[in-house]
């Protein structure tokens, strides 16, 4: 069976765990499956710092799958340090706001090197994999620049400004009210290779829990990934980030809050909207004790709390089953 599974970061990543799991193959590192696995990976975040580039959601998922995530933070390397982060503050070099651990910039500096020498995030991302064998094919949403940005009111100066995405997130903790959650450069990037194919020739197509606006939204803003979604012939199910009013991980309601959209597991089906209605679902699992109605939308409530590599497979599991693929 092919899978494909559109995610962002830390909530992302833990999916991934659950889908190989579901499929027979280990949480961490790679396994031998009769079954592909491929990630469609948000890349909106990745931002350059202190002349490295940093993609976040990319490395979150190859370090979880690989098996040298910090379990306790959820991103970054485990067993870090923080040496040249010290010196840099030493030194008053901005931004202080974005911590990088001495471990994670080797692989960005490895990353970087490559970028500046012509290499395509995708080619590059394939190589970093060979390092962490993730067990799961990691593909940037696009090799194109895509970055987020986000308009706000400047606290200092009170005027609007747009900011990347990770000064609101990480520096100001999402708390600045956000006029406008922006992709810059999506609408005129493609697909990264091998992304609309393996979007074409699934099984079925899976949105992680991840959040619908900066993660999966802005995997939906590449044109190219759309055009491909709504004409797979594959199901298209997704899995609410949203539980009981509430973000599953992190600030999404906040993201939500930007673009006029309630931090309702219904509301953000709606807003995904129905594939026979032009939009991009066929199906929507939400966890138990919530509810949904959204017309040409298949809602089944199911639990949907990441607690364990064990539940999540059964997430992966039911997500299967309300698409009508068999695992087997």
């Amino acid at each position: 069976m092919k899978v494909v599974v559109l995610v962002g970061g830390v909530g992302g990543a833990r999916f991934l765990q659950g889908v190989k799991a579901a499929l027979g193959l280990p949480a961490i590192g790679p396994g031998e499956s009769p079954h592909e696995i491929t990630a469609v990976v948000n890349n909106g975040d990745d931002v350059w710092l202190h002349g490295l580039r940093v993609c976040p959601d990319l490395d979150t998922c190859m370090y979880t799958l690989g098996g040298g995530i910090d379990t306790e933070r959820g991103w970054g390397q485990a067993g870090e340090s923080w040496t040249v982060k010290e010196e840099l503050a030493a030194y008053g070099a901005e931004p202080s706001w974005f911590g990088l651990g001495d471990k994670d910039i080797a692989t960005h500096l490895v990353r970087s090197r490559m970028l500046r020498a012509g290499y395509p995030l995708s080619a590059v991302t394939e190589a970093l994999c060979a390092r962490w064998q993730p067990g799961v094919r990691l593909l940037p949403a696009s090799d194109d620049r895509v970055e987020t940005h986000v308009s706000v009111d400047d606290p200092e100066t009170g005027e609007r400004r747009a900011i990347h995405f990770q000064e609101w997130w990480v520096r100001h903790r999402a708390q600045l009210p956000a006029h406008a959650i922006v992709s810059v450069g999506a609408e005129e990037a493609k697909p990264g290779p091998g992304v609309a194919e393996a979007i074409t020739n699934a099984d079925i197509v899976l949105f992680a829990p991840s959040n619908p606006v900066v993660s999966v939204g802005t995997i939906l803003a590449v044109p190219g990934i759309r055009a491909a979604i709504t004409a797979t012939e594959a199901p298209v199910i997704g899995l609410s980030p949203i539980i009981d009013g509430k973000p599953l991980r992190g600030m999404a309601d906040a993201c939500l809050t930007a673009i006029g959209v309630d931090s309702t597991a219904e509301a953000v089906a709606r807003h995904y909207g129905s594939r026979k209605a032009g939009g991009v679902l066929d199906g929507w699992l939400i966890h138990t004790g919530d509810s949904a109605l959204v017309e040409g939308v298949e809602v089944r409530a199911v639990p949907l709390l990441m607690s364990t590599v064990d539940a999540t497979a059964r997430m992966a599991l039911d997500a299967f089953e309300l698409g009508g693929v068999r695992v087997g």
